[in-house]
């Protein structure tokens, strides 16, 4: 599909039902179907602005797993990373309608489903090799252990190239059988990247550390080269290898309109400004930016932006 790569991800896309009304899931009459995952609301970011994404993943053969491909297509995602599992359903979930800035609730049905499924037999080595960077995130180590297995050799596969990496914890607890295992495995695949991006509560858990520069050198410490701390009304926080440092000012939205998203908008703003050779500080601003476009629209990459906009 394309001679090069900017971009290979790895994660599990669902559909989604957005409920229109506010109020209980329960009592809820009237939908509209999104697709939603982590990690394809990254590769669709960045796609947008331009840049060659490869989603890797599974999805059933079913209506779900079509509608999740031909969203790819829409968005210009190259798919030769999807296998199309005849054995196991494309997951789904339900989204509460929420107001005033809240969190919605959501409803995951996507226990034993195709992208569960991943494992390093779904290792496309052309792809890794095509691709200058590679994003992971917590959701997709959470599914299973050979997902698990999967991020750590594509990680390890795209270090031994000298390649960077980005890491989003994306915290999933639910998924998890323990806090500890979680600390500890995400961890692991947090020291293989170059660019760890966690929300300041996420850092609390995973390092013990209650400080944005407290969290940012535990992972400098082991090896990373630069940390960048979501911190919610303040906006972000990074600390480099090299020991630069600063806070980066939030961009004030005046009507939230669902708040799932934003830190998937703050990785492409981050993710795609550092591969452009920006200043990290110009790329911890285009998050903030980014994030801010995402929480004013229903649905989790609806508000991600075209280059044209951003410009903007």
């Amino acid at each position: 599909m394309h001679n090069s790569l900017d971009v290979i991800t790895i994660g599990e896309a669902m559909a989604m039902f957005v409920a229109t009304e506010t109020g209980e899931l329960a009592d809820a009459e009237h939908f509209v179907k999104r697709v939603a995952g982590a990690e394809l609301n990254v590769a669709t970011g960045l796609a947008r602005l331009g840049m060659n994404v490869c989603w890797i993943s599974r999805v059933g053969n079913d209506s779900f797993g079509r509608f999740v491909l031909n969203s790819l297509k829409k968005e210009n995602i190259d798919t030769r990373g999807v296998t199309i599992d005849g054995r196991y359903a494309t997951g789904y979930q339900l989204k509460s309608k929420a107001e005033n800035g809240t969190d919605p609730i959501v409803e995951y049905f996507r226990k034993g489903s195709a992208a569960s499924h991943l494992s390093t037999e779904d290792f496309h080595a052309a792809a890794f090799n095509e691709a200058r960077h590679l994003h992971l995130s917590g959701v997709a180590a959470a599914l299973s252990s050979t997902s698990y297995e999967l991020l750590e050799h594509a990680a390890a596969a795209m270090k031994a190239q000298g390649k960077t990496i980005s890491f989003d914890p994306n915290l999933r607890p639910v998924l998890w059988k323990s806090e500890a295992e979680m600390v500890e495995k995400l961890n692991r695949i947090a020291f293989q990247a170059d660019w760890v991006l966690p929300g300041l509560k996420e850092g609390v858990i995973l390092t013990g550390q209650q400080s944005p520069e407290g969290i940012a050198d535990f992972y400098l410490q082991r090896g990373v080269k630069a940390v960048v701390i979501k911190t919610g009304p303040d906006g972000a926080w990074y600390k480099t290898a090299s020991g630069e440092q600063g806070a980066v000012a939030p961009v004030k939205v005046d009507n939230v309109v669902d708040t799932v998203g934003a830190g998937d908008g703050f990785a492409v703003g981050v993710i795609s400004a550092l591969l452009e050779g920006k200043t990290m500080q110009q790329a911890v601003r285009r998050g903030n930016k980014i994030g801010s476009l995402a929480i004013q629209v229903l649905g989790d990459s609806e508000g991600l932006p075209t280059r044209e906009q951003l410009d903007e």
